[in-house]
C-alpha cells in the first residue's frame, strides 16, 4: 500500500505507492518534484516571474502563490502564505522564477488564475509555532486512528495536517 495521493512507481512489480503505509519518509513520494538549478547556481531569472511554488510539510503538498514584489522571496524561503481556508500557513518556496511558469503549465494552472499569496517571510516565531503545531500532529493521528476503530468506521486516516498558525486541521483518509 503506498501513502496518501502517492501514484509513483518504485520497483520493477510496478506496484503504486512507496510502500511506507503512509508514513512517507522514504521520500518515494517527492520523486517527481522538481529541482530549482538556476537559483541553486545563483543565475538571476531573465524573464521574472511573479508567481512561486510552495512546498508545505516536506512536500506532500504543493500550491503556486503570487509573489509580491516587497516578499522577494526566492527558493528555500520560509514563508507566511494566505491559506484557501482562511488564516495562515507556512511553508517553504520550493520553486520560483520561470520554471514556476513551467510547472503551471504542466500542472494546467492557468497563468490568469486567482491564487492567494504570500504575506511576507517567516520569523523565527513563526518556525516555532510551527514546529509546536506540528509536535502535536503525530498524537492527534493516533488519537483519530482509535476513535475510528472505537466507532467501527471503515476508513484509514492516513495523515493529520494543522494549519501554520495552528487554527485548523486537516485529516486525510482513505473510506469507501
Amino acid at each position: 500500500m503506498g501513502c496518501v495521493g502517492c501514484s509513483c512507481s518504485t520497483g520493477k512489480d510496478a506496484v503504486s505507492g512507496c510502500n511506507s503505509n503512509g508514513g512517507c519518509a522514504t521520500g518515494g513520494c517527492n520523486r517527481h518534484n522538481t529541482y530549482d538549478w538556476i537559483t541553486a547556481q545563483g543565475i538571476s531569472d531573465a524573464r521574472p516571474f511573479d508567481m512561486v511554488e510552495v512546498s508545505f510539510k516536506n512536500g506532500s503538498r504543493k500550491e503556486f502563490y503570487k509573489n509580491p514584489p516587497f516578499t522577494r522571496a526566492t527558493t528555500g524561503d520560509w514563508v507566511i502564505v494566505e491559506s484557501q481556508s482562511g488564516g495562515f500557513d507556512v511553508g517553504k518556496v520550493s520553486l520560483s522564477g520561470e520554471l514556476v511558469r513551467l510547472q503551471m503549465k504542466r500542472k494546467r494552472v492557468r497563468s490568469d488564475a486567482r491564487l492567494s499569496s504570500v504575506v511576507r517571510k517567516a520569523h523565527e516565531r513563526d518556525l516555532e509555532r510551527l514546529d509546536e503545531v506540528r509536535r502535536e500532529e503525530k498524537n492527534l493521528l493516533i488519537q483519530a486512528r482509535v476513535i475510528s476503530r472505537t466507532l467501527g468506521l471503515n476508513m484509514k486516516i492516513g495523515d493529520v495536517e494543522f494549519q501554520g498558525d495552528g487554527r485548523k486541521c486537516t485529516f486525510y483518509y482513505t473510506a469507501d
